[in-house]
């Protein structure tokens, strides 16, 4: 019998390596703005984050997304990042 092997994925605030199912991963799609991609199958660049308050607020606090993505993320991304999350508990 084969094992099936969960895929992990480290989270960019606290950098644990976790299976990907219990984690959010945010899309920076070509064009627009930055989500939370529930799905998990969003076209563009994903990182993901553990499903955890502290780790959500130490992205905002460090603006770890304007580093993962080498891009100007708005404080505004940040926001909506939180109600999205805060929205989902």
């Amino acid at each position: 019998m084969k094992v099936k092997k969960i895929p992990m994925r480290m989270c960019i605030a606290c950098h644990e390596m976790k299976p990907k199912k219990e984690m959010l991963r945010v899309v920076k799609p070509k064009e627009g703005d930055v989500f939370i991609d529930f799905s998990g199958k969003a076209a563009g660049r994903g990182a993901y984050v553990c499903d955890d308050p502290a780790c959500i607020r130490k992205l905002r606090k460090a603006r770890l997304l304007n580093k993962t993505f080498s891009a100007d993320i708005p404080l505004s991304v940040y926001d909506r990042i939180e109600e999205d999350f805060l929205a989902k508990k």
